[in-house]
């Protein structure tokens, strides 16, 4: 009997510590990640997560940097990294590519050419990627595969009609990112127009992008091609701001001289108090709105000329995507729904780093 009563309190004993080994108390924290799994990358807890990207005073990307060569800085105060990888991780990839109807033709074909590209031999094959096309709607093309011809079978299905809504679908696109199951989350937009049937406004749509912690890339097309105002085409709902404008224009192009059509300014055009709407020949795509959806990420706009240069823009993020930095610190502010700038700075003065400029503490 005595044995018995032994083995039972045994048995109850071990039960209970498998139990209390299931449960954590309510204020645990879980242990720090292994070596090989994937940082956290959510904002508002303690461990902030940046990108950076580094490049020479021509442009090239600058490879084999260690923890010792970068200083990061929150709200003006330098931080400790925790963590440091210069190793190429996978990435979670949105694809948002514009098929209005302005795309037609040319531009839809190349989009298409480069894309097959860049999806099949310039990403890595653990790399995971949606696809989504949008003229008056965005609509999903392929959910998150690692399969490259399910994706291209998508691609080669696009056609190009209709309006431009830009800003809804990278609203829409943004908490799919988020969700993707790889360690570095980007979005990709390729358009050549500014937005003509967005719910969506530009200034909720740069919060999405401060507080979604994801690197935003853009390629607009900026054709030299004059406008056609005989056409009837719908004009943009948001103006494109006037020189000078509060970016860097891209190296070579200079400044140019607005063409209106013929008889005056555009038809319908112009904001509030009547004055016209201000576009200038050959760039319909707003530039300005994509770098600031774009900049605050650590991601960047590539403006091109002509369609078939998307080939080489698209090369161009691959190989960046490839190249970057990622770095961890822990945050000490509380999750206050405030704004914290980070300031990623380089002992060697003579190098460029890109990185996002800092993140919302969500409670």
């Amino acid at each position: 009997m005595r044995s018995r009563i032994v083995v039972a309190f045994l048995a109850f004993a071990a039960a209970a510590v498998a139990v209390a080994g299931q449960q954590m108390p309510v204020g645990s924290q879980q242990q720090p990640a292994g070596k090989d799994d994937p940082i956290p990358f959510r904002s508002g807890v303690e461990l902030i997560n940046v990108t950076a990207t580094v490049s020479d005073s021509s442009g090239r990307f600058v490879p084999g940097l260690t923890q010792d060569d970068f200083q990061v800085y929150e709200d003006g105060v330098q931080q400790a990294l925790v963590h440091f990888s210069n190793e190429r991780v996978p990435v979670s990839l949105g694809i948002a590519i514009d098929t209005s109807g302005s795309m037609e033709g040319e531009k839809i074909q190349s989009a298409r050419d480069a894309l097959d590209r860049f999806l099949g031999d310039l990403l890595g094959p653990s790399d995971e990627i949606f696809l989504y096309r949008f003229s008056d709607i965005p609509t999903m093309l392929q959910p998150w595969t690692t399969d490259r011809r399910r994706l291209k079978r998508a691609l080669w299905g696009m056609s190009a009609h209709g309006g431009t809504a830009l800003y809804d679908t990278v609203a829409e696109a943004l908490p799919l990112v988020r969700a993707g199951q790889r360690q570095k989350k980007a979005l990709l937009v390729i358009s050549d127009g500014n937005d003509t049937s967005s719910a969506t406004q530009p200034a909720e749509l740069r919060q999405m992008v401060r507080e979604s912690e994801l690197l935003v890339y853009a390629i607009g097309i900026d054709s030299t091609a004059p406008v056609d105002w005989t056409r009837g085409r719908t004009q943009p709902r948001f103006p494109i701001p006037r020189p000078p404008f509060p970016f860097p224009i891209p190296p070579g192009s200079g400044p140019r001289t607005p063409t209106w059509p013929p008889g005056g300014y555009p038809p319908g055009g112009g904001g509030g108090g009547g004055n016209p709407q201000w576009l200038r020949s050959g760039e319909r795509a707003n530039i300005a709105a994509l770098r600031e959806l774009t900049n605050d990420s650590g991601g960047r706009t590539e403006v091109i000329r002509v369609a078939r240069d998307l080939d080489p823009a698209t090369a161009s993020i691959a190989d960046e995507l490839s190249k970057q930095y990622l770095l961890a610190y822990q945050s000490p502010q509380l999750k206050d729904g405030r704004w914290h700038t980070i300031d990623v700075r380089l002992r060697q003065a003579t190098y460029r780093v890109r990185a996002r400029r800092g993140y919302t503490a969500t409670p």
